[in-house]
């Protein structure tokens, strides 16, 4: 790297530790802080602040009141998110470790985000010859039968296409060397919550060790859609021909 683009690096790291200073200077019980207290906080100047504030204003994290500023919408939605996640982390994760060990297979929680592929939860196949994705990565919105469902109930239920038999079975999707079995899991309103998935490699989760853990899936994916307010069979009565979790 040349040292024009190593300066260039420094200092954009230096203004976002400085935006992000100015986001933490807000405390518990705080409504409004006027920019002098934002400085007396930060120790930064006001006019590095208010130009600062300019970018954290159009990207919600600020909002600015009279002569005050508080912490924007999106401050919220962002929180409302890892809320969620928190939320269901202690509602998926036991299903989790209960299907990895009645299965033996690795079992997976992913929902979509910006067009991808996001492995929220997951928890690996106790045998030694596993695909190991850690929770955070992104997978392509490709063929796998994950990505299917997330496309397939993402307007759910205000569009209701046409269902095949869940769960749902593909092989060498990603990769020539995996296949997996998937079912999506229903919150409030029938909205998708994200897809429940069985991954293996394809020598070991053939179509016939499928067939025999489907039960067990679409069971683990019922009870996880009661617990967040859905219920699976609702699907099978909007296409007629869906197994019963």
């Amino acid at each position: 790297m040349s040292e024009a683009r190593r300066q260039t690096a420094g200092e954009g790291v230096a203004s976002a530790n400085r935006a992000l200073s100015v986001l933490t200077c807000f405390r518990q019980g705080d409504d409004r802080l006027t920019l002098a207290e934002i400085a007396r906080r930060t120790g930064l100047v006001k006019s590095t602040i208010l130009r600062l504030i300019t970018s954290l204003e159009e990207a919600g994290l600020i909002l600015r009141v009279d002569d005050s500023y508080q912490l924007g919408s999106e401050i919220v939605r962002l929180h409302s998110i890892y809320d969620a996640s928190m939320g269901l982390d202690k509602i998926i994760m036991p299903v989790l470790r209960t299907l990895a060990e009645e299965t033996q297979e690795t079992a997976a929680f992913y929902t979509e985000q910006n067009g991808q592929r996001f492995c929220q939860f997951r928890v690996n196949s106790p045998l030694a010859l596993r695909l190991d994705i850690a929770p955070g990565s992104f997978r392509p919105m490709d063929n796998a039968s994950s990505a299917q469902i997330l496309k397939l109930f993402q307007r759910w239920p205000e569009e209701q296409p046409s269902v095949p038999v869940l769960p749902l079975y593909t092989a060498g999707a990603t990769t020539p060397h995996t296949a997996s079995l998937s079912v999506p899991v229903l919150g409030q309103d029938q909205r998708l919550v994200g897809a429940l998935t069985i991954t293996g490699p394809i020598s070991r989760l053939t179509w016939e060790a499928a067939s025999r853990i489907q039960e067990t899936v679409l069971r683990a994916a019922g009870q996880l859609s009661r617990a967040l307010g859905g219920n699976l069979d609702l699907i099978g009565a909007a296409n007629g021909d869906q197994p019963k979790p």
